[in-house]
């Protein structure tokens, strides 16, 4: 189980990282939104971005360095949390369609912070 756990920990954080640097760094400037489109503010992509972006860092660094494992397990946490947020948002603006993605990334944080859940309690 550990092995299994590592490896969607190591996928997870890949996903993350892309995501959150994006949208702290973008490269190319973003199109502006159709007219009936809602938006939510820059300010508001740049936190999202640098929670994905440190959450990734804790589902990873914790195990690598044996140091604090428990951040594992709330990095996965809240990173559950910031996919319920994606799951609501894709459905409202795109259908049902667009949510199951961020719903299967939020599955595998809610599996990851189960699976880890023995170091809350060191």
């Amino acid at each position: 189980m550990n092995i299994v756990l590592w490896i969607i920990q190591i996928l997870l954080a890949l996903l993350f990282l892309f995501a959150g640097v994006t949208k702290l760094l973008p490269i190319i400037p973003m199109p502006p939104p159709p007219p009936n489109m809602w938006m939510p503010p820059m300010w508001f992509l740049k936190f999202i971005g640098l929670c994905e972006f440190l959450g990734a860092l804790g589902l990873v660094l914790p195990g690598l360095f044996h140091r604090q494992q428990y951040l594992t397990v709330w990095a996965a946490i809240g990173l559950t949390i910031i996919m319920i947020g994606a799951v609501v948002v894709s459905v409202m603006t795109m259908g049902v369609a667009a949510g199951v993605l961020p719903l299967i990334a939020g599955l595998l944080c809610v599996f990851v912070a189960y699976g880890r859940r023995a170091y809350l309690t060191r």
